[in-house]
Parts: structure tokens; C-alpha cells; sequence
């Protein structure tokens, strides 16, 4: 069983899409989960997004009637093929990563306004052959291509708004990898990414904030 800590501020706003209840926190954020599938030797799962220049790790929003790992579970399926006999979680982050979307894909004309995407992170291991990955799962697939890229790779190489929630989850997932597939597999970040870090906290405001606790099983645990 995995432990970790989401941070929650009360009342929620939510819209509608396909009968499931979307939501989105009081400060404007949407609940998310990030995935980091890694295979035996440290190397993770990158794609690029269909129909578009864009590359990026699978993610995808909670919906209102899941817990993040139900949500993991399914954008793992939806956007990899792969399913939870597949992989194996390694690990999450311990609370909400949050970055802004750019104003352009804010949509204001909405009930409940989203501007970012606050997310929990989860470190995969591949456990099947690559031959089970499958992008055209669903009818409308998220990515057309993918490969696989050294772990730190996806930090210089995401859309510029994602970069700071990138270092951060693999800064914080980077143990538990080092653990799964070598201490050589997983080299030292580049002192940049520890920048791009220690430039973010220097910005970021204090608040108040309930913690919950959330409790995460593994796929077959009991």
C-alpha cells in the first residue's frame, strides 16, 4: 500500500461530460494524475500528442467519482493500451504538483473556470513486453507516436508551462526509480532542472491547507 498526502480547500465547483461530474477546486484547478511509466533500465515512456507537435508523459483528469489511483488505472489503459497487470507502482508523489494553463487555453466562458491542472504523480514499472503498448486503445487516441527517453529527458523537452511540475515530480520519484533500476541507470538531474526548483519555491506563497490523508493499493493487494 502506497501513503500519501493531498491537500484539499473545501468546496469544489464541477461541469458535466458524459454524466460524470467534473471538478474543479476553488482556486480554479482540476484534479489530475501524471504517469512516469519507466521500463528495467531507467528509461520512461514519451509520446507525442496526435496530431500535434507536442511531447509529454500520459496524464489525464480525475473524474469526481474516482480516487487518483481508478484514475491512473484508467488513463493508463486509455492512452498506453497497458493494463494494471502490466505495470507495477513504484511509488507517488506526496501531495498536489500544480502549474497554470497559458491564457490562450483558459476558457473563461465556462460555469467553473479551470486554469491549471493540479496533479498526483505515479511511477511505473513495465512489467510486459513492449508489444502490449497500444496507443489506439480508445476511439480517440492521445498520442500517434511514442519512444523511450532518458529519465531526466523530459524536463528540457515538455511544453514550457509544464516544466517546473516535470522537475519536480521526477525530482521527487527520482529515489525510488535509482531503487527499481540501478543507481547508474537514473544520473544525477542537470543543475538547471535543480534551478528551475529552487526558482519556483523562492516564488511560491505560503497557504493554509486541510490535509488528507490517501490511501493507494496496488492493483491485486488486498
Amino acid at each position: 500500500m502506497l501513503l500519501f498526502r493531498h491537500s484539499s480547500r473545501g468546496r469544489v465547483e464541477g461541469s458535466q461530460v458524459s454524466g460524470v461530474r467534473i471538478v474543479i477546486d476553488p482556486d480554479g484547478y482540476r484534479p489530475n494524475v501524471g504517469i512516469v511509466l519507466m521500463r528495467a533500465d531507467g528509461c520512461v515512456f514519451w509520446a507525442r500528442r496526435i496530431r500535434r507537435d507536442g511531447w509529454q508523459f500520459p496524464q489525464g483528469g480525475m473524474n469526481s467519482d474516482e480516487t487518483p489511483l481508478e484514475a491512473m488505472y484508467r488513463e493508463l489503459q486509455e492512452e498506453t493500451g497497458l493494463q494494471a497487470h502490466h505495470v507495477e507502482v513504484l511509488g507517488a508523489t506526496p501531495g498536489w504538483l500544480r502549474y497554470r494553463l497559458p491564457p490562450r487555453a483558459i476558457r473563461y466562458q465556462e460555469r467553473a473556470v479551470c486554469i491549471g491542472q493540479k496533479q498526483v504523480w505515479f511511477l511505473l514499472r513495465l512489467t510486459c513486453d513492449e508489444a502490449e503498448l497500444r496507443l489506439d486503445a480508445t476511439e480517440h487516441p492521445e498520442f500517434d507516436r511514442w519512444r523511450w527517453v532518458d529519465f531526466w529527458y523530459p524536463i528540457d523537452n515538455v511544453v514550457m508551462f509544464k516544466r517546473r511540475v516535470y522537475a519536480s515530480a521526477l525530482h521527487h520519484l527520482a529515489p525510488i526509480a535509482r531503487d527499481a533500476a540501478g543507481q547508474q541507470a537514473i544520473a544525477p538531474p542537470d543543475p538547471r532542472s535543480r534551478a528551475l526548483l529552487f526558482n519556483h519555491a523562492r516564488r511560491r506563497s505560503i497557504r493554509p491547507r486541510q490535509t488528507v490523508m490517501v490511501s493507494v493499493t496496488q492493483a491485486g493487494d488486498d
